[in-house]
């Protein structure tokens, strides 16, 4: 927690150089400068949108190394100027370093600035730095839910002067696949319109609405969120297991030719330019990040694609989404804006079911289920 702080600071700060400077030449102003500067950008999260919340809590619910914003904020108000100073002096002593080059450059250009940098930290005659031993590569662990069980955890909003409710329907589905990937984005892209439409514009639920793909370090779900001033949480859950139930039959109906065009709509999608050279870095660099390493997905998800049927996409839904799967796996995370104080008092009350379970504490829950396995960790040398 602490360390995560620092580099908070550190990077803030400009790299190491800066702060380092900056605390032995100026008394550590610059540095306590600073401080307050992250000390309010964590204390100015109670303001943010209720639907932001519900992301940072469902982040916390599914990420095994993540922290919440409270506790770094509690770690900031014991640091000093020379506990930054300290760190920088030790943050490199141990890395793993993973690079990516793109642009103008040849590849022995690439390989030559990697082992520049290289000899400079782990070779030179007073290394900077040590490599990590193999037991101490990160890695991104993801909570698995529990499969036939609905989990939530209701809070409050946390500036109680604003109307607003926020919600998060998630459902959590598979880890990173070529095949399941391409079942997963068609059947967002056909179930997303008609998301927006019956909960926007029939329903009037709220001016967020939103269907959208989640992917948390390769582990794929999909998710509803919606933000209103006139429902609370557990309405607009129920609105949208309505809206899914509405949706079985609009598949079940689709015509050939619909299910066809939705097909090459999304490969067109998937065969667009990128746009410019940092678009086409942040797509390669999440691969690198996530540890899936898949460069070559855009033409892996076209074929599967271009042999995917109509029914196998039915069975997906009905497997994994279907409101009454035994194989489905939900969380929902329900923020109560500031007039609905008594809703959320009782839903605390309430009992959990066989099917049903709140969520006390975010890290008993946390700690009591079991995590998928990391595409992360190991080491790789891989060349586009």
């Amino acid at each position: 927690m602490r360390s995560e702080v620092l580099r908070g600071l550190d990077e803030a700060s400009g790299g190491i150089a800066g702060p380092t400077q900056c605390i032995h030449g100026a008394s550590g102003h610059a540095s306590t400068g600073r401080n307050e500067s992250i000390t309010k950008e964590y204390e100015n999260f109670k303001f943010q949108q209720p639907y932001q919340q519900a992301w940072h809590y469902s982040s916390l619910l599914l990420d095994s190394n993540t922290w919440p914003l409270n506790e770094k904020l509690e770690a900031l108000l014991h640091l000093e100027p020379d506990h930054l100073s300290k760190f920088s002096n030790i943050l490199l002593e141990k890395a793993f370093l993973e690079f990516y080059t793109a642009g103008n450059i040849e590849p022995r250009e690439a390989d030559s600035i990697v082992q520049r940098i290289e000899d400079v930290l782990f070779k030179s005659t007073h290394p900077k730095c040590k490599p990590l031993f193999p037991s101490q590569h990160l890695a991104n662990r993801i909570i698995k839910l529990e499969e036939g069980l609905r989990v939530y955890y209701p809070a409050e909003v946390l500036n109680i002067k604003d109307e607003n409710s926020a919600l998060i329907h998630y459902t959590q589905i598979h880890q990173d696949e070529i095949k399941l990937n391409v079942r997963l984005q068609l059947f967002a892209l056909i179930a997303k319109q008609a998301a927006f439409h019956q909960l926007r514009t029939v329903e009037q639920l709220g001016y967020i609405t939103v269907l959208t793909q989640r992917n948390d370090s390769g582990t794929r779900g999909v998710q509803i969120i919606i933000q209103s001033s006139i429902k609370d949480p557990p309405y607009l859950e129920a609105r949208v297991d309505a809206f899914l139930e509405m949706f079985e039959s609009k598949l079940q109906e689709m015509t050939n030719e619909e299910y066809k065009n939705y097909v090459h709509a999304l490969i067109d999608m998937k065969l667009e330019k990128f746009k410019n050279l940092w678009e086409e870095s942040a797509f390669y660099w999440r691969e690198i990040v996530d540890g899936t390493l898949k460069f070559d997905r855009v033409d892996s998800e076209v074929a599967a694609l271009k042999e995917l049927g109509k029914d196998e996409l039915i069975d997906y839904f009905n497997k994994f989404i279907k409101i009454d799967s035994p194989q489905r796996k939900t969380l929902c995370v329900q923020v109560y804006g500031g007039p609905q104080t008594a809703e959320y008092k009782k839903v605390i009350q309430q009992e959990d079911t066989p099917k049903l379970h709140r969520i006390k504490d975010i890290f008993t829950f946390r700690r009591s289920r079991p995590l998928f396995g990391s595409f992360k960790g190991g080491l790789s040398l891989t060349k586009l």
